[in-house]
């Protein structure tokens, strides 16, 4: 008889940052996860909950920031998708390594006071090739904000949830640049729009798209995204230069940054049209 004997994997300590939307399941009694997918930046961790999000981000800082991240200052381990882990108690324990939540980043900082008048004023060029271009949908959805008709935005939304390819499909960007620009730059009835688009598009989020849109479906409907949206954003209100800031927005992914560029004009033309603003 053969007997193997293999050394306990040495346990690696560290500390990182992490974003306030995980907060409900980093704080929550330890859970166990997945490895959803693992690129040499980011690994993506499942995590058996009915929290959200339910999806989080364990990345380095050459990764694109996602409102569902924990920043590791250091390497990740090597893992592989569908590998064991563990989230809560405000550590993510990932392969061999531990890391332990010490500090915190806002996805929805504050605008700060905006200019109102200057939103009528700013002209979004068209994003290069959205994934979506001239879908019916999309000019629904549109159109449907703009004009407030509510049964016609709640009809556009339910067909963009998911459609198209990849780990965060167009439509599911489209509407999350929408929501995040409803949230950040609305007053009273763009608000109020949001509350209903947030509503339908995370209903059933995590049936009808990939595990990671799905959370970061949740993130746009309470106004979170990463720091590559918030400059575009604050470019709009016109408290940093804005073409930089699309440009690097658009860089984003493969067609990701063009969708959500193209989610934040839909936004910005319904609360110019919904809050009266000249």
């Amino acid at each position: 008889m053969t007997v193997s004997v293999h050394a306990r994997r040495a346990r690696v300590h560290v500390t990182g940052a992490a974003s306030t939307a995980v907060r409900p399941v980093l704080a929550a009694t330890k859970q166990p996860a997945r490895v959803l997918a693992a690129f040499p930046s980011g690994v993506y961790l499942e995590v058996r909950t009915e929290l959200e999000p339910s999806v989080i981000a364990v990345i380095t800082g050459e990764a694109t920031r996602l409102p569902n991240s924990v920043l590791l200052a250091g390497p990740l381990p090597q893992v592989t998708v569908g590998d064991d882990a563990a989230v809560g108690d405000r550590v993510v324990e990932l392969g061999s390594l531990s890391l332990s939540v010490r500090r915190w980043w806002d996805p929805s900082p504050p605008m700060g006071e905006i200019d109102r008048a200057r939103l009528a004023r700013v002209r979004l060029p068209d994003p290069p090739e959205p994934g979506l271009a001239g879908d019916a949908a999309i000019a629904l959805l549109a159109d449907s904000c703009a004009e407030g008709w509510l049964l016609g935005a709640v009809t556009a939304a339910e067909r963009l949830v998911g459609l198209g390819p990849g780990l965060t499909p167009s439509g599911d960007d489209v509407l999350a640049g929408l929501l995040v620009t409803l949230r950040h730059l609305g007053s009273e009835r763009a608000r109020r729009l949001a509350d209903w688009l947030a509503a339908t598009v995370t209903f059933d989020a995590r049936t009808r798209t990939t595990p990671i849109s799905a959370t970061l479906l949740h993130c746009a409907a309470r106004g979170e995204a990463g720091p590559e949206v918030i400059r575009v954003l604050r470019g709009i209100a016109g408290s940093r230069p804005l073409q930089p800031a699309l440009r690097r927005l658009y860089r984003l992914g493969h067609t990701s940054g063009s969708d959500l560029a193209q989610g934040i004009a839909i936004g910005l033309r319904a609360v110019v049209s919904l809050d009266g603003v000249e």
